[in-house]
């Protein structure tokens, strides 16, 4: 039985390891900062990624790539590494990893959505249907009435919101560009460019910002540099392993749907690790998401 459903098990962990990156990630951005954060991750990604596909394609480098995948995957690595994940790792500082992680949904139906107009991907009808109960998911959570005005107002802050919803486009365009540039190209050295890409972007920020000396300091956290640790190997180097062996062993929409459960699996997470208060709309506001979700793939 475990044989027959690899897959959906694989789609499972897969879930289960983003839902410790995105937790681990937070107490750490608390901690030290998520620009630190965002680069000393993507450092232990890449090493950790490149002694794999030494051993696995004989090459500690992608060297073999093609120039048009080095172009399209840099890019998605710039967009979706860059600019995705430093918004996106500042709204867990902003907002906490569950609400952020709650917008981070809207990333299948933003792609499907980005992929309609760029590359002609047909949009179905219950592919639009999924899109609206995971917007209405989302509204839910991060929206109140003003009893006072009669309005609708943010539950969070709205700044941490926005960033997470840049978060989100950022993730969709880098999704798209890596489509575009890996083609049949091997996944894992695809994901090194990324993140080649990602480093050389952070290290212009850093330059520019002139935040080596809050690197220095998150380096000498020893409790930030653990949690760091735990989310780089469960997310960069895990969670890609086990989200392409999902793939390879079930459907591209069933792995998607599994593991787009993140936002209900980080409620436990949240109260008994972050010790948050989640009330019950909060919690049917991220199971309507992942029904949302899930439509998108049906």
């Amino acid at each position: 039985m475990a044989q027959a459903h690899f897959g959906e098990i694989a789609s499972l962990i897969t879930a289960v390891f983003w839902t410790i990156t995105a937790t681990s990630f937070e107490l750490a951005g608390k901690k030290v900062g998520s620009l630190s954060v965002n680069y000393i991750r993507l450092m232990i990604g890449f090493i950790l990624i490149s002694l794999y596909t030494t051993f696995t394609r004989g090459m500690f480098l992608p060297l073999d790539a093609t120039s048009r995948a080095w172009f399209y995957l840099s890019l998605s690595g710039l967009i979706g590494f860059v600019i995705g994940d430093m918004f996106l790792f500042q709204a867990y500082v902003e907002i906490g990893s569950r609400i952020s992680m709650l917008i981070m949904a809207l990333v299948p139906p933003i792609t499907a959505f980005l992929g309609y107009i760029t590359m002609g991907e047909l949009l179905t009808v219950s592919n639009i249907i999924g899109m609206i109960i995971t917007i209405s998911g989302i509204a839910l959570v991060v929206l109140m009435r003003n009893p006072e005005e009669k309005t609708l107002k943010f539950s969070y802050s709205v700044k941490g919101i926005s960033y997470a919803f840049i978060g989100a486009i950022g993730q969709s365009l880098g999704l798209i560009l890596s489509k575009i540039g890996m083609g049949d190209y091997n996944p894992f050295a695809a994901t090194q460019i990324r993140i080649i890409s990602g480093i050389v972007g952070f290290t212009i920020v850093f330059f520019a910002m002139k935040k080596w000396d809050k690197l220095k300091e998150a380096l000498s956290d020893k409790n930030a540099m653990k949690y760091i640790s735990i989310g780089s190997i469960f997310g960069p180097f895990l969670g890609v392993s086990f989200n392409l062996l999902a793939i390879q062993y079930t459907t591209t929409g069933v792995a998607s749907t599994i593991t787009s459960i993140v936002p209900v699996l980080i409620i436990p997470a949240s109260v008994f690790i972050l010790k948050e208060k989640v009330s019950p709309k909060e919690i049917i506001g991220a199971v309507v998401t992942v029904v949302g979700v899930s439509l998108l793939f049906i």
